[in-house]
Order: C-alpha cells, then structure tokens, then sequence
C-alpha cells in the first residue's frame, strides 16, 4: 500500500492559523495572511480552469519577478494537477522560446517589462491575477505525491538547459529533511530574494517555510543594504545568501549598525565561505550554517552545524535525513576510504524522476535508483563531508588529478583574498595547468610570486596555478555562484 502525505498545505494552515500573516512585501507593503493566500488560490485554480481550460498534466510557464501571485499560480496549478515551468527572465528570446517549446506550455504567464521576449499565441498578464475575486468554496485537489508539480530548467555546460521534473514526493521530503536540520518552526520569518526560477528561490526556505506555516518576506531583488536593513524591521530568523551576498553584507557601511537580534542562523550554499567572513557574522552573533545541494534532490541535501563552520572549514557536514549516500569511483564501484575522492551519489525519495523530454540525460544521471550527482568529494576521518569539484571541471595535469576546489579553498584562507576561482587552461607541456581568476577586498591585486610562495607553504608543487589573474569582480550567474564559463574564455 503506498503511504499516503498531505500535500494540500495551504488548506491545513488557513484552517489551524487562518490570520497569520503567511506572505509580505517588503517593496509594496501588501501581505496576505494563510486564509487569505488559500482563498486567493481557489479563486485563481477556478479561472485557469474556466478561461483557460487548464487541466491535469497542462505546463504553465511564468516569465516574472518575485510576486505573491507567483505564489499563488504556483498552489492553483498544484490544485489542478498541471506543472508550472518557472522561466528565467534574464534568458535571451531564443532561450526563452526553447523552454517554452520544449515544456509544450500551454499557457505564458508574464510580467509587463518581460512581454517582448515572448513567442506564444496564449498568454497572460501577471497583474490580471490580482484582480481575480478570492473564493471560500474549497476547489478541486487532483495531484498524487508522484505527479509533476514543476519543471525546473537547469543551466547545462553545453548546449540548451535541462528541465529538471519536481514532484510532490519530491518537495514533500525536502521540507521534511529541511525542517528537522535547521528546526524550522511556524513562528520564522525569512526574506525572499532568490528568483522563482532557481531552486534555491522555491525549495531551500519556501516551500519547506509554507510546509511548517512560518512567514516569507518577498524582496524582488538582491539588495545588501536593504536586506540588512529587513533582517533588523522585519524580526528575520533564517537568513539565506551564497558567499558572494554574505560578503556584499558584510562589506556594507550598514553592517555595523544592525544588531541581528531576531536572526538565530544564516545559511549559506553553492560555495565555501572562508573563514574571516564566517568570523566577522560570527561576531555580529550570527552563525553560519554551511550546505549543499541540487535541483534535482530537493535542493537540501547536506548541511553542516554552525559550530563547526570554522572547524571543518569548507565541508558540507552530513547528509540530511533520509537520504542515502555514497562515493564512488570511475568505474562505480564504493569508495569507503577516508579521504578518497569520487563521484557523490544520492539515493532517496527527495530525488528527480528525471529530465523532461530527455531520456538520454535522465538515464546517465539515475542509475538503479541512485542519481550521480557529477561532484566530486571526499569523506574525512570524522565522516564530514567535502566537495572538491566537478567531475567536469577536473583538471588533469601531467597525469595528476588536480582538483580546483581544494586549491579555491586553501587560497580563501588568505585574509586578502575575496573571491577565487580556478579552471583549466591547455598546456603544451602538461597537457592542462590550472589558471587563477582572483578578486581581493582591498581592490588591489597581490603580487603573483607572493601567491605562489604562499601555495608553496600548503599544496603540492603540481596542484600550483601556473597563472594567477586579478579581477575586480569574479562573472556570477544569476544565483550569485562564479561562472567559471565565462572564466575559460578569458
């Protein structure tokens, strides 16, 4: 007998808390309490099915910002058993007409300033659901924990992007490992900044926030005066940024002057944060709280406790619950030595059934119920967990593997240094060295015999850039993680 979840969250929340404020805009002040939201959805389920004749299975794509009635489409589609496919606004018009003709959206839900960009004979202003008149009578439910509710598309390394399918199963497990590793409790307040069509924007806090009914402050984007400024008025508990954002913070004149008094943790992802950063939150009294993840198993997969951020500097901690793990070689075969690096592989019910339309892709990432994940880590003798690098990114020089993400994370401990990437280049003795992008915080670049001299002191001669690069500002996607891409064609 399969096990059967609740998925209806919105239903159960306007019942237990029906006034509790469940979403508020920090840039227009509007907010809407669970009832409200829940009736708001019921209202807008309706519509789609009456003007649209939206149904079961139908892909609704949403080319926008972060709004409520994002929020909103996405729980009315949930109702209906239809997907929502999140586009990126910042996609050109043909990447843009790709995600639409390969998710067959039957349906394009836009905001104003993204209407050009669109090829689609059926769409619909964002703004005309605002206008849609909330309704108490409960609608239809027609989703199963295995039915897709989104399809995430993910930036591939070549050609177009993947769309990752997201099912109920899927974010239902996610909240359920997320909620019981950072305590989430129905009295949070998070800031909402990451976009809708990001993983972290929908499943890191999100969707595990409205699962335990706590309270999101949408922000429509990533501002670090502002957001400083929102974690004090807003009574924020659970801040969440990559490195790039906690680094903005912290280098802000604003930093100084805000007390954190209602934040209990941030937690940080997409890369390690080096240890004079987690020092300085640490000292404004908050701690930081390490992690990773994927599109395509929740998104949050491992995270390491706050008090040992600065002990085990740059590992990922331990997996979360009820998913399964293992490291394996080239060949899949088990690594279990401490210290050996391999492949990360993932088994649990948090994970993708696969890529939509792509069978080819979806069968080399799952293998016998296990997702092979392209990263590669490494397990200590303590049984933390490090990622060293992407399989991808491996740079084998002289016949030595070399694994940029060791080299990023011993650099970063050089106080001057802000942001460091390393990727390989071709080389006509080596066959590939690696190169050393860097930004530091002073704006100024270090003198290359000194980066080296310090590498020296700490990694093997062969694991040494062979060029280093000062950038004023690293290229990031939209995420706010460095594009290496970008960085190869330098």
């Amino acid at each position: 007998m399969a096990m059967a979840f609740e998925l209806d969250w919105l239903k159960r929340w306007s019942l237990y808390q029906p006034n509790k404020i469940c979403i508020r805009c920090a840039d227009s002040l509007r907010e809407f309490s669970y009832q409200e939201v829940f009736e708001r959805v019921l209202g807008i389920t309706q519509y789609l099915q009456v003007e649209y004749k939206i149904t079961k299975g139908d892909r609704v794509a949403c080319l926008s910002t972060n709004e409520p009635e994002y929020l909103f489409l996405f729980f009315a589609l949930q109702r209906l058993g239809a997907i929502l496919v999140p586009v990126n606004f910042r996609f050109s018009k043909r990447e843009i007409d790709f995600v639409l003709k390969n998710s067959e959206a039957k349906l394009v839900i836009y905001e104003k300033e993204f209407k050009e960009n669109i090829s689609h004979e059926l769409t619909l202003d964002l703004s005309v659901l605002r206008t849609i008149t909330p309704i108490k009578e409960e609608s239809i439910f027609d989703a199963k924990p295995d039915d897709a509710v989104m399809i995430l598309y993910t930036s591939g390394t070549t050609g177009f992007p993947k769309g990752a399918i997201i099912d109920h199963q899927m974010l239902f497990w996610n909240s359920i490992s997320t909620g019981l590793r950072l305590e989430i409790q129905s009295s949070d307040r998070s800031l909402l900044f990451h976009p809708f069509f990001h993983t972290s924007g929908w499943n890191v806090l999100t969707t595990p926030f409205l699962h335990h009914g706590a309270s999101i402050v949408f922000l429509k984007k990533f501002d670090a005066d502002r957001v400083l400024e929102l974690c004090d008025s807003e009574k924020i508990s659970i801040l969440f940024g990559v490195p790039t954002m906690m680094d903005m913070m912290a280098a802000s004149q604003k930093f100084t002057q805000i007390k954190f008094d209602s934040v209990r943790y941030a937690i940080v992802g997409g890369e390690p944060m080096s240890v004079p950063l987690i020092e300085k939150w640490n000292k404004k009294g908050v701690p930081i709280r390490q992690g990773y993840g994927l599109t395509e198993f929740g998104p949050n997969v491992f995270s390491l406790n706050e008090e040992d951020a600065v002990r085990k500097i740059g590992s990922i901690g331990f997996p979360n619950f009820y998913i399964e793990v293992k490291i394996v070689d080239a060949e899949g075969n088990e690594l279990l030595e401490p210290n050996t690096v391999g492949e990360l592989c993932l088994r649990g019910p948090a994970c993708t059934q696969g890529y939509w339309k792509n069978e080819e892709a979806t069968q080399s990432a799952i293998q016998r119920q296990w997702l092979h994940t392209g990263d590669l880590v490494r397990k200590d003798e303590d049984g933390y967990f490090y990622v060293v690098g992407r399989k991808k990114e491996m740079i084998i020089s002289g016949g030595e593997n070399i694994y940029p993400a060791e080299i990023e994370a011993y650099l970063m401990k050089k106080p001057e240094m802000r942001e460091v990437a390393i990727v390989g280049v071709s080389d006509e003795k080596w066959g590939e060295v690696g190169k050393c992008f860097y930004s530091t915080h002073n704006e100024e670049p270090i003198a290359e015999e000194n980066l080296k001299k310090y590498c020296l002191e700490g990694l093997a001669k062969y694991k040494i850039p062979k060029t280093f690069v000062y950038i004023k500002s690293l290229p990031k996607g939209d995420s706010g993680k460095i594009l290496k891409k970008a960085l190869s064609n330098l």
